[in-house]
């Protein structure tokens, strides 16, 4: 699983992420106006360290020069997206939509059928756009995360 895909209209790639991209990784993620105000401490001192990249399936969109645009992350087992991030600078012009699409190929090739996702509140509305289908809630678990959040799934086919 090591498919490179590019969206040639607007010089967008998305590719295996390395060890190299983990502190521009970590950037997005502290960085993310999505997690401001009440969200701000999930993201407070988080890591996308080496040894994640190394150990999961994650792919990082790439624009044509070279700026990190967005990434995502997933588990084979359980099927589960762990992590979804797409740049400030980059909402609206899909990436998002980009890396889903990645992400639903790499699932399908990987021989996985659906994949789960507990989106961050904000984000459902996205997912739910791409095809996924509300299937839940799971609980807050404080002090980690404070609220509640909406589970779905999207199917690879």
């Amino acid at each position: 699983m090591n498919a490179r895909v590019t969206d040639g209209d607007r010089g967008v790639s998305v590719r295996r992420a390395t060890a190299r991209d983990a502190k521009r990784l970590t950037h997005l993620v502290r960085t993310s106006s999505a997690y401001e105000g009440p969200y701000a401490p999930m993201i407070a001192g988080y890591r996308v360290g080496q040894d994640y990249i190394e150990t999961h399936e994650v792919y990082v969109a790439v624009g044509r020069d070279g700026r990190v645009l967005g990434f995502y992350a997933l588990i084979l087992n359980p099927p589960e997206l762990d992590l979804m991030f797409v740049a400030d600078s980059a909402q609206g012009l899909g990436v998002g939509r980009l890396l889903m699409a990645h992400m639903r190929h790499e699932a399908r090739a990987a021989g996985l059928d659906s994949v789960r996702i507990v989106s961050h509140p904000p984000a459902e509305g996205f997912y739910l756009s791409v095809g996924a289908r509300r299937t839940g809630t799971v609980a807050a678990r404080p002090p980690a995360v404070m609220w509640d959040r909406p589970e779905l799934e999207l199917t690879t086919g």
